[in-house]
């Protein structure tokens, strides 16, 4: 049994030692008696209990109801109505003052140990209650979100201090006003996101999280938010209503803008860079002015049709845009050389994918564009150079990228020899589909160019 302290209030003698007597055989701790509503008052205030019996009837300024009142007020300590008087005048008056217990003289221990208990009981969950009540109070007041509550019927409730500043409303101003009058968010479209200046279309979807809002304040100023919507069960009132909580993004809108525009910048100083290096091997070799772009051209086309993702389209882009940037280390002459070239010139022609990878394998790219680069002259079997990969040791990228390659070396002219025709390449890479080349990236390569109608550019004749 929990040590409880009790202030007795009694102005009879006798009535109040019986009392006294039964309140202490029960276990409970007497800590100060009183005989008059202002000597209840004061010994409230001295000795603090955890519970007061209270008579309704006693001597001075005070009857025991209007202490009750002061004491409830002032110190919020529980109190039991015990009295012999039990009129409808008496009990209208004790129940404004919400009494934790009202027992009628006279009674047993029984009823009184029932009521004290029961009183004590209730105290401690209101004061449980309570606490939890000033805590979420404090919280949602402190926490870096509007809080917006509302009723079953869409009325304002409850707003947060960064409610009130968001949405220019006083709490005191917005209550029972409907919702959509405090609070006016306008959906952005979701094609108009990257404008500077959206426009706005009012939002038409309710209870679902949707990031991109304009906030109108009260005030006629608008910034973007994110917000989110909950309901609130009310069952015994035959509805629910609903917590909105929301937040001002428009400091990381701006930086997100900000990061697009810096993010724009260094991917056309990458690009820039990229066309410098194809630049550079074009001017070295003009009889293959193009075939970098061309074979960049082919090696999307054939990626889109196997179903890759547009970020790996956009790597076997500049994959195929600088494959050949190892011929700078080729001597001109050698690349522009009329007529068969030797076994010699051959082998420092087939160094060209090292070189290439050594000289973008410290460039950090979004994409394993020195892998590729590297790659590209590997064939399924192993014989290719300059690792003799095989099978799956190639990357998927590399594998698009020799078909592609090989298919406009043949159809194009080079000093050495005419062009042969895109028949005869795709012939070539039909031939040796399985061993040479990926399966799948020759079909789609053949599919191309005889039902969709590819073609490098107005220079390459079609297929005869």
């Amino acid at each position: 049994m929990e040590n409880i302290r009790i202030l007795i209030v009694e102005d009879e003698s006798l009535v109040a030692r019986d009392i006294e007597n039964m309140v202490k055989s029960l276990g409970y701790k007497v800590c100060g008696t009183a005989t008059t509503g202002d000597e209840a008052v004061e010994n409230a205030a001295r000795f603090r209990p955890d519970l007061m019996l209270m008579d309704v009837v006693i001597k001075g300024t005070l009857d025991g109801i209007a202490a009750a009142e002061k004491i409830w007020e002032a110190f919020h300590i529980p109190i039991i109505y015990v009295t012999a008087y039990a009129d409808d005048q008496t009990l209208k008056r004790a129940k404004t003052t919400e009494p934790f217990g009202y027992i009628l003289k006279p009674f047993d221990e029984r009823e009184l140990k029932i009521a004290i208990e029961m009183a004590f009981y209730k105290s401690r969950m209101g004061m449980k209650l309570k606490e939890r009540e000033e805590w979420l109070s404090a919280l949602v007041k402190s926490i870096g979100d509007g809080v917006i509550a509302t009723d079953n019927q869409g009325l304002v409730t409850f707003m947060n201090p960064l409610a009130e500043k968001l949405t220019g409303w006083r709490q005191e101003e917005a209550l029972r006003k409907s919702l959509s009058e405090v609070f006016t968010a306008l959906e952005v479209p979701q094609e108009a996101e990257d404008s500077e200046n959206p426009p706005l279309e009012v939002r038409v979807e309710e209870g679902k999280f949707l990031p991109e809002f304009i906030l109108c304040a009260r005030d006629g100023k608008r910034f973007p938010i994110e917000e989110t919507k909950m309901p609130i069960s009310n069952s015994h009132l035959g509805g629910s209503g609903h917590v909105l909580v929301f937040r001002d993004i428009s400091a990381r809108k701006h930086a997100e803008i900000e990061l697009k525009k810096s993010w724009e910048r260094l991917h056309e100083a990458l690009e820039g860079t990229i066309q410098a290096m194809a630049l550079t091997i074009e001017i070295r070799d003009p009889y293959t002015a193009g075939h970098q772009r061309r074979v960049s051209k082919l090696s999307c086309a054939i990626a889109r049709e196997l179903g890759m993702s547009e970020e790996q389209v956009e790597g076997i882009r500049v994959a195929g845009d600088i494959h050949d940037i190892g011929k700078i280390y080729v001597p001109a002459e050698i690349l522009s050389k009329p007529g068969q070239i030797t076994a010699i010139e051959y082998g420092i022609i087939k160094t060209h994918p090292q070189v290439g990878f050594d000289i973008l394998k410290t460039i950090k790219f979004p994409w394993p564009v020195a892998k590729i680069v590297l790659q590209h002259h590997e064939r399924l079997d192993g014989s290719g150079y300059p690792l003799a990969l095989s099978g799956d040791q190639i990357l998927k990228e590399a594998r698009i990228l020799s078909v592609a390659d090989i298919v406009e070396a043949m159809s194009s002219h080079r000093p050495y020899r005419p062009a042969q025709g895109i028949g005869k390449a795709l012939e070539e890479v039909v031939q040796n589909k399985g061993l040479f080349y990926d399966i799948d990236v020759v079909e789609a390569c053949v599919k191309l160019f005889q039902e969709k109608n590819f073609r490098f550019d107005d220079k390459v004749p079609p297929i005869p």
